[in-house]
């Protein structure tokens, strides 16, 4: 059997500086929007994914622009992976008209069908019957859109996560779901609310494929979904895919993550995906050994002047509001 480097495919030099890119702007838009929280721009919860940027760019990578996405409350990287724009997102965080959804969905409820993501959900496991959905109507319009939904391991446990995959198994959708285990549901450890290690073993209970992928190295997670998106669209159904990966910060923004075993952290700091990234590129000669801090440095200076700009931007008022919720 070949070793997982072996088998990834080529990725030119100039994608992967632009992957690291992503996921540094990631990183550092989530600073920046607890930073904000902090300064009472941003109103009601944040939930951030630092730690678990690879999976956010690496599966979404693997998409094509016709294709469909649904993600979680913790969205903030796929969206941006996606192509929402820094502005945009810091926009809808603080309220603001110039919102991906005009400051009228806020953290939890990034949208933008011009990206085709169709959907971010604060209710647990939401989108996988949303994105079953998208997947069952381009198999009936004859396209061939895939339909790409994103859930924590927590998700796993409610009875529409397995519906829907018993749904796409028997009709055969081009749907591939993402899993991010980061070991916690919230407060609780996984072993404690799940019976099985692997939730990818889950899969075999549908006959689909079940795939566990280190969701710390984008490279890998890359491959992993690039072929279950290939099988999905060649009309040979699901694929579950279960990231194993780590969240550094707590559930959301007033969860201190105390629960959280001495050391277990720290450990899981070791291998940050951007710095695996960051090392694979300076060994292979293509970064430079400081380029990392200049791409940090220049990745902060477009972070802030989005952020500026998304502060100054109104709000909409009362009768533009209830155009976004009536119809006529």
């Amino acid at each position: 059997m070949m070793a997982d480097a072996e088998r990834r495919p080529v990725v030119d030099d100039s994608r992967l500086l632009t992957w690291l890119r992503k996921m540094v702007e990631i990183r550092l838009f989530e600073e920046r929007v607890q930073e904000l929280f902090m300064e009472g721009l941003i109103q009601g919860t944040t939930h951030l994914c630092q730690g678990q940027e690879a999976v956010s760019v690496g599966a979404v990578e693997a998409l094509a622009p016709a294709d469909y996405l649904t993600i979680t409350y913790r969205g903030h990287g796929h969206a941006l992976a996606r192509g929402m724009s820094l502005e945009s997102a810091f926009a809808e965080l603080m309220g603001r008209s110039t919102g991906c959804c005009k400051g009228l969905g806020g953290s939890m409820h990034l949208a933008d069908f011009s990206i085709g993501l169709i959907g971010a959900f604060a209710i647990v496991g939401a989108g996988v019957p949303v994105a079953l959905g998208a997947a069952v109507s381009s198999s009936a319009r004859r396209r061939d859109s895939v339909a790409m939904t994103f859930l924590g391991d927590g998700g796993t446990n409610i009875g529409t996560f397995h519906e829907c995959l018993n749904m796409a198994a028997v009709w055969k959708a081009p749907l591939v779901v993402v899993v991010e285990n980061n070991l916690y549901g919230e407060y609780s450890p996984l072993a404690t609310t799940t019976a099985v290690t692997d939730i990818a073993e889950r899969a075999g209970a549908y006959g689909i494929p079940g795939v566990i992928v280190d969701g710390q190295d984008v490279q890998e997670v890359h491959r992993v979904a690039a072929e279950a998106v290939a099988r999905a669209r060649a009309g040979a159904g699901p694929t579950l895919i279960e990231a194993k990966t780590y969240r550094y910060r707590g559930h959301s923004r007033t969860d201190p993550a105390s629960y959280r075993p001495a050391g277990e952290l720290e450990l899981w700091k070791q291998r940050d995906p951007i710095e695996l990234l960051s090392t694979t590129l300076v060994e292979r000669g293509v970064l430079p050994a400081e380029g990392g801090a200049r791409l940090r440095e220049e990745v902060q200076r477009a972070v802030d002047e989005s952020a500026r700009r998304a502060a100054a931007a109104g709000y909409l008022d009362l009768e533009e509001m209830k155009a976004c919720v009536y119809a006529d």
